[in-house]
């Protein structure tokens, strides 16, 4: 009997998710039934799979205490991937502040979780740069702005976020994105695969990402030889951390003030792959999923 792997979506993301008939087809051609599945849909039965790949579960931030609750049951009865450890840990970007704790070069971020830690920065000053203010949780660029030194403006997301019951995070917006970029380095079970380029969203300081994803700027692009050293960095602390490698992994990087490689995001939960942008990618991810049966 072939085996049979959930991709895991949502109905809406079906149609956007790019990398899910590359994925189907590739598994297809090796013998692998590859079924796209809603995280949501009480109908399924988890245990009929050999394993449940997260694929794009693009709303899960709407209903995050739902999604880590569904991640916990489902791992009962069947292989997740990535591992409910490293998606509970992925899904709060608050991670960030262990990864600059362990050394590794992140955007200097602040956290705020309280309305007396927006008084805080608001007094050192910090709201008066040229910052980007987004909640510790979420996907496709939702609830993200772009301040540029409009103190008053950015007290009020950071408080709204606050009222929302969320975390606030704020970094300084890295200029370079607007010549260069980000670029996001794919892994599969720890090894290199693929980068993009992907465009400034908030170049212009507007806000219109409130939907269930982003329309982005994405190209090819060759890492470079500092981007690649950084990515590897992050997943050798993802590996330290957990025991093991994640299935998929993509390390989004950005030229920080420094003229260095600086992490931005690292996306261990249902990151776009853009399979599409790299011959042999949609191949390489099958081969990983095969690898960890």
């Amino acid at each position: 009997m072939p085996q049979t792997i959930a991709l895991v979506s949502c109905a809406e993301a079906h149609d956007h998710d790019t990398d899910l008939p590359l994925i189907t087809r590739a598994l297809g051609d090796r013998g692998v039934i590859a079924r796209v599945v809603d995280w949501d849909d009480s109908s399924v039965k988890w245990s009929d799979f050999d394993c449940a790949v997260i694929r794009s579960p693009w709303d899960y931030h709407q209903k995050l205490s739902e999604f880590l609750s569904w991640v916990e049951k489902v791992s009962q009865d069947v292989t997740l991937f990535n591992s409910s450890q490293i998606l509970v840990w992925n899904t709060d970007k608050r991670y960030l502040a262990e990864m600059m704790e362990a050394g590794i070069p992140v955007i200097p971020t602040t956290f705020v979780a309280q309305h007396e830690e927006l008084t805080s920065i608001t007094h050192q000053g910090l709201l008066e740069q040229d910052i980007v203010v987004k909640p510790t949780v979420s996907a496709g660029s939702n609830n993200t702005e772009r301040h540029e030194e409009s103190p008053v403006k950015a007290a009020a997301h950071i408080g709204e976020l606050l009222e929302m019951g969320k975390v606030a995070m704020v970094q300084p917006y890295q200029k370079f994105i607007d010549e260069r970029g980000e670029t996001g380095l794919v892994y599969f079970n720890g090894e290199y695969s693929h980068a993009f380029r992907k465009g400034a969203i908030l170049a212009t300081g507007e806000n219109t990402k409130n939907g269930l994803f982003t329309e982005e700027d994405i190209s090819e692009r060759t890492a470079s030889e500092q981007e690649r050293e950084l990515g590897n960095r992050v997943m050798a602390y993802v590996l330290n951390k957990f025991g093991e490698a994640p299935l998929y992994a993509r390390v989004d990087v950005v030229r920080g003030s420094a003229g260095v490689p600086v992490l931005m995001e690292l996306e261990l939960t249902e990151p776009s792959l853009y399979l599409h942008m790299s011959r042999g990618a949609d191949t390489r991810f099958a081969n990983a999923v095969l690898a960890r049966q």
